[in-house]
């Protein structure tokens, strides 16, 4: 096994129970997703050795690609990137879980094309909580009828929401956008819906994530280092750091 990667998601266990601490909140309470997007089947089975069992991606390719590959694994797939309607029918195929939804659209698609025979898939919808125009996600004014909607959906089970804030380094601004997302999880609940997961916080945030709330932190660079090419495209993978 690579001491790297178990080094590395002890040392961000660690950073879990600390945050959780000062949190007051049981570090058992937030599950660590560790994004392995653009890194090889191996490194997920060196990380899947050290004790990880939740793994996230963001290409549709290479979900399926890893799905069939560790099969012999006992691996709870997230998919978490951005998915367009011709690409869900892999995604209902292969994941447990979809952190990105956005659109009643990809939902029913979902939804319709789920197997039969496999658990309902667990499903987030993403919220644009800092309003850029360049951000996917819902709107809050949009959430409500969104949420209804998709809670209604067979085959589906709607688990709370994601967001990903603007890159920041104002520390009250990075806790408010959080501080939205878990009030708005609230509201919902509220109105009846059974909801228990909010998806947020990354590598450089996590533990503002979880003095809000989160249940599920997405961490990828801290656990394997340096973003690899990315296998679909053949390009650098873009964007914040996971």
């Amino acid at each position: 096994m690579s001491q790297t990667i178990a080094t590395a998601l002890s040392a961000v266990h660690q950073r879990i129970v600390l945050a959780a601490g000062e949190a007051g909140r049981p570090p058992e309470a937030i599950t660590l997703l560790a994004v392995s997007k653009t890194f090889p089947a191996s490194a997920l089975r060196e990380a899947y050795a050290a004790g990880q069992r939740a793994f996230g991606e963001n290409y549709v390719q290479e979900l399926s690609a890893k799905a069939a590959e560790l099969a012999d694994l006992a691996i709870d797939w997230h998919f978490i990137g951005p998915l367009q309607s011709n690409k869900t029918r892999a995604v209902a195929e292969s994941a447990h879980w979809v952190h990105s939804v956005e659109r009643l659209k990809i939902a029913e698609r979902l939804s319709a094309q789920r197997p039969a025979q496999q658990p309902a898939l667990n499903v987030l919808l993403q919220v644009n909580v800092s309003g850029e125009a360049s951000k996917s996600g819902c709107t809050p004014e949009e959430l409500p009828a969104l949420a209804q909607a998709v809670a209604a959906l067979p085959g589906l089970r709607l688990r709370g929401l994601m967001c990903i804030p603007e890159p920041t380094a104002d520390a009250a601004l990075l806790r408010s956008r959080f501080a939205l997302l878990r009030t708005l999880l609230a509201t919902l609940k509220s109105q009846g819906l059974a909801l228990d997961t909010l998806s947020m916080g990354m590598s450089s945030d996590l533990e503002a994530a979880i003095q809000e709330g989160s249940t599920l932190v997405r961490v990828g660079s801290a656990i394997f280092g340096g973003r690899h090419i990315n296998i679909d495209a053949g390009i650098p993978a873009q964007g914040r750091a996971v």
